[in-house]
């Protein structure tokens, strides 16, 4: 069978996400892709994308935040971190080895004299310090391994971008297991650019394969491609509606008062809402009719909250203080 080798050239998270599923789902040959994208965090499928996310720091500092297709935790993308991406055709699922894709990117980067080797969740460490992380999906009998490598990013914008309260959530979601990190960058022998590292990867991959052929994407499979990734990868629907029902539960501090909140929501909507603690009960279900049905989202929320400005007031609170607590 032929494997297709594409070195993607778009740093567009949300349509090199959608080019997976693509390859994955419509074709029947092998695939081998690398690819780059600007600053993104990046949910794992089952993921509570609020509960992943500064969402403060992501929006301030137009981080994109994205959900793919395959399972596991968070990970942070950026034009410093490369990707690779498998794409097989199997005869029996359940008997693939997802350790040999690791194990076949740990023999490429030794070949740079680098001492890395694999957890036992696949994961690539470095000086004990993570440098990959990979996950996987199964579409019939076509399976999908990818992963990351950390070569030059931004650490201290991943590190921000996925400082999260994980007491205010309460959920079934996978979680993700954080790890120090480090670049590879700063253990070679000598020093290298990101390019001449993505292209030393690449040539590595292809030549795992004996019947391959190098290409870029063609026009239709573009046109399909950016159907696909406005139709779904784009959608609010399924970056935040995805994520599993959860609650959220946070305080609302003011002089001599303390008030406490519960928001249950389902498909990133808010159902209920409860409020207990010094709030009059009229003010409760003025918060409640205006926040119930609505998406669980800063840009959504802060349409509907200053609304209450005044009756807030009347009660020692704000529109800004609720607004910062209430995601």
């Amino acid at each position: 069978m032929t494997t297709h080798c594409l070195q993607l050239k778009d740093t567009d998270p949300y349509f090199n996400l959608a080019a997976e599923e693509y390859f994955l789902k419509s074709q029947a040959d092998d695939f081998i892709m690398t690819w780059r994208s600007k600053s993104a965090v990046v949910v794992g499928k089952h993921q509570n994308a609020l509960a992943e996310i500064n969402h403060r720091y992501v929006r301030e500092n137009q981080i994109c935040v994205a959900r793919r297709l395959s399972g596991g935790g968070t990970v942070f993308h950026d034009p410093g971190n490369l990707n690779f991406t498998f794409i097989r055709q199997v005869d029996q699922v359940d008997r693939i080895n997802y350790s040999l894709f690791t194990q076949l990117m740990i023999s490429i980067l030794k070949k740079l004299q680098l001492d890395v080797y694999a957890n036992q969740h696949n994961a690539i460490f470095l000086d004990q310090k993570k440098v990959s992380g990979s996950a996987d999906h199964v579409h019939r009998r076509r399976v999908m391994h990818h992963g990351t490598l950390l070569f030059n990013s931004h650490l201290h914008q991943l590190r921000d971008a996925l400082n999260v309260d994980l007491s205010r959530f309460d959920d079934k979601a996978i979680q993700s297991n954080r790890s120090e990190v480090v670049n590879l960058s700063g253990f070679l022998p000598s020093d290298m650019t990101m390019e001449k590292f993505s292209d030393f990867i690449f040539h590595q991959l292809v030549q795992t394969s004996t019947d391959h052929v190098v290409r870029e994407i063609t026009s239709q499979e573009r046109q399909d491609i950016e159907t696909l990734r406005d139709e779904k990868y784009c959608r609010w629907n399924w970056i935040y509606g995805y994520s599993p029902r959860y609650r959220y539960r946070n305080e609302l501090p003011a002089a001599g008062k303390k008030v406490s909140f519960m928001l249950s929501v389902e498909k990133g909507i808010i159902k209920e809402s409860a409020w207990m603690g010094d709030i009059s009960a009229r003010l409760a279900a003025m918060l409640t009719n205006a926040l119930e049905g609505r998406n669980h989202d800063y840009e959504m929320l802060k349409q509907v909250i200053p609304g209450l400005e005044t009756q807030l007031q009347n009660e020692g609170f704000s529109a800004e203080l609720l607004l910062e607590k209430i995601l």
